[in-house]
């Protein structure tokens, strides 16, 4: 499947099927910090990412005054 990442942008391409958890551990990112997207869907850790998607990951932020 291929993945956009950010900060930095760039694209990786990663063998599946496997689930949002799985994918997150092969790319050493921890869960909570990021946002996995699917056709402009939120997708939750447990769901299945096949190898024909393309996914992107965003880093979550928070801010606020």
């Amino acid at each position: 499947m291929k993945v956009k990442l950010r900060n930095p942008d760039r694209v990786v391409e990663v063998d599946g099927p496997l689930a949002v958890s799985d994918l997150l551990g092969r790319l050493d990112i921890v869960p909570e910090a990021v946002l996995v997207i699917r056709s402009g869907t939120l997708l939750l850790r447990g769901e299945s990412l096949s190898d024909e998607d393309e996914v992107e990951v965003r880093p979550v932020l928070s801010g606020g005054t």
